[in-house]
């Protein structure tokens, strides 16, 4: 990041600073006060950021003379000392530009070399803007958005590294986490929220966050977010911001996509390229070893046998390969460990930490590991796989060579990558030289430069072209005697009769034909038409048959069926149906009766 003076000067140059303690409780402030950066950040499982010693570069010499210091930018007397601490004097050419400009409240589009220090140049003025005042439950103050938890991680410990002295809080909200603990934290209040766009949008819906009051966003590594699909869930983000806010805008890359999404979030912003886009760094050494397919694996070998590898990030393409790449390295007695997205976050952290420490020398890992490692003094990466986009390839040896220390990266190509190592020799601006491995047979580019291969990552995935037979030439066709054939007879051709066409009958003309008497008259025609037709029955009415359908019905049945079945009881008769009934009386008997009733009426 920037050069290390001696213990020594680093005393000299603030005689008068007092010197607060290093860490500080809540039972040593006043009431109300909040509780420091490092007992606030959610740390993963394994290996907590806040409590970790970061050596990130070897020492540097002292301050020379003529150059811009961290005193000539405008930070805090907390913040310096917090920068001599670790060591660096001097600012890199995107710090050196991009802080002053974020202290005066502008907007920034930052576009820098990965390892150049983008991420101190928006943490550092942020933590002088942000101190002095506190932060709500919930409502945190500023907003930083990573594509990935690596990332994201990385930039919490640089709050925790720069931010001891200072009274800010942080929270990181990322997926893999419980999010119980991140409630919690929130419910506090923070100072910055470090975020990926998923979980951030998660915790919105939940009704968890509020967004209201964040007056400064970061969006970083926008061309990676591009690249994994996040930008409809920064586009709702940002709507859920104030639109009096201030936006920094970070890339590697600056293509026209990212360009156009510059342009609607930011206003007026101030332009910064230390360098052009998607260029590599001149402290990486690069090299290109063109193999056969089936010899990948052991140029792999032959090359961290003969380079000085001391650790070594390896990228896949695919997250098969990288399994299948680690264990063919563990056989051959190589201290080598995996990483790709489908591992468990727990898993990741601890082989992370093991590479860091290192307790392994060479990592096998998928693109989810070009962004956000900061693996101090990583002396090479080898692209096992040639990067299917070209941007990519800028992000993955970016991993070496960092801070102005030597990297060397060095890329496995068979002959069907012709394609995307010229897209890549068309970006970078120069081509890629080429080297041998030893032990090997060289070989050539195939004719098919590999655009139709799908996702092929360590194989093609498209058949080689096909050789062009070489065409034959054509032996004199052997002479034959002529077949007897026997003669031919025609036979005889009979006409067949062609129907004369009828003669057309002379039709009126249209207007003639149609009828044009209202439509009363020509129905009461046709009912006189049909009663023509019928026959007359001169018979009275009462004599006529009836026709009501009943005939039709009749006919269903033979002439000796009864009909349909009646329906009823059938054998199953009740036994009330069978009781006998009782006999009535006859009228001559009743008559007395009624003239009894009457009479006493």
């Amino acid at each position: 990041m920037a050069e290390k003076p001696a213990k020594e000067t680093a005393r000299e140059a603030e005689p008068d600073t007092p010197a607060p303690p290093a860490t500080q409780s809540a039972a040593d402030e006043d009431t109300g006060a909040v509780q420091p950066a490092e007992t606030l950040a959610v740390t993963p499982e394994h290996g907590n950021a806040a409590t970790e010693t970061h050596t990130p570069y070897p020492e540097a010499p002292v301050e020379e003379e003529g150059k811009t210091t961290f005193h000539d930018l405008g930070l805090s007397p907390e913040i310096l000392r917090a920068v001599e601490e670790m060591g660096y004097r001097h600012p890199t050419p995107i710090q050196e530009q991009a802080i002053p400009y974020v202290l005066q409240g502008r907007d920034v589009l930052g576009t820098a070399q990965t390892g150049t220090g983008k991420t101190a140049s928006f943490v550092l003025p942020m933590m002088d803007i942000l101190s002095g005042s506190r932060a709500r439950a919930r409502m945190p103050r500023s907003l930083i958005l990573e594509p990935t938890r690596e990332l994201a991680l990385q930039v919490a410990e640089n709050f925790v590294m720069y931010g001891k002295y200072q009274k800010l809080t942080h929270a990181l909200i990322i997926g893999g986490e419980s999010m119980a603990d991140q409630k919690t934290i929130l419910t506090r209040g923070v100072d910055v929220l470090i975020a990926t766009p998923g979980r951030l949008i998660d915790m919105f819906e939940r009704g968890s966050i509020l967004l209201s009051d964040a007056r400064i966003l970061v969006i970083d590594e926008v061309d990676r977010m591009l690249d994994m699909g996040f930008i409809p869930d920064v586009e709702r983000i940002v709507s859920l911001l104030p639109r009096n806010r201030q936006t920094l805008f970070f890339s590697a890359t600056m293509a026209p996509e990212i360009r156009k999404l510059a342009d609607a979030f930011l206003s007026g912003p101030k332009e910064i390229a230390v360098s052009r886009p998607a260029s590599v760094a001149t402290t990486i050494t690069t090299g290109l070893a063109l193999v056969a397919l089936h010899d990948k694996r052991e140029a792999l070998r032959r090359l961290v046998r003969s380079e000085n590898v001391q650790n070594a990030l390896i990228f896949c393409n695919r997250k098969r390969d990288v399994d299948i790449l680690y264990k063919s390295l563990t056989k051959h007695k190589f201290s080598a460990g995996a990483l790709h997205g489908d591992m468990a976050q727990s898993q990741r952290f601890a082989t992370l930490e093991k590479f860091k420490a290192g307790e392994l020398q060479l990592l096998v890992c998928s693109d989810v590991a070009a962004r956000g490692l900061d693996i101090g003094g990583l002396s090479h990466v080898f692209n096992f796989d040639v990067p299917i986009h070209a941007e990519d390839y800028v992000h993955r040896i970016g991993r070496t060579g960092r801070a102005g220390l030597e990297g060397h990266a060095y890329t496995l190509a068979t002959p069907e990558d012709r394609f995307h190592v010229e897209a890549i020799e068309k970006l970078t601006g120069k081509p890629i030289p080429r080297m041998p491995v030893e032990g090997l047979d060289p070989v050539d580019w195939a004719d098919d430069d590999g655009r139709k291969r799908g996702r092929g990552r360590g194989r093609a995935a498209a058949k080689p072209a096909a050789k062009e037979k070489a065409p034959r030439e054509k032996e004199p066709a052997k002479e034959r005697a002529p077949r007897a054939r026997p003669p031919r007879q025609d036979k005889p051709v009979v006409e067949a009769a062609v129907p004369h066409p009828m003669p057309r009958e002379e039709r009126a003309p249209r207007d003639e034909r149609r009828d044009m008497r209202p439509r009363e008259e020509r129905r009461e025609d046709r009912r006189e038409e049909r009663r023509a037709d019928r026959p007359r029955d001169d018979r009275p009415r009462d004599d006529r048959p009836r026709d009501d359908g009943r005939d039709e019905r009749r006919r269903r049945y033979r002439d000796d069926d009864l009909g349909p079945a009646v329906v009823g009881f059938g054998d199953d008769v009740p036994a009330f149906m069978r009781l006998p009934t009782r006999a009535s009386r006859p009228a001559a008997t009743m008559a007395p009766v009624l003239e009894e009733q009457e009479t006493d009426l």
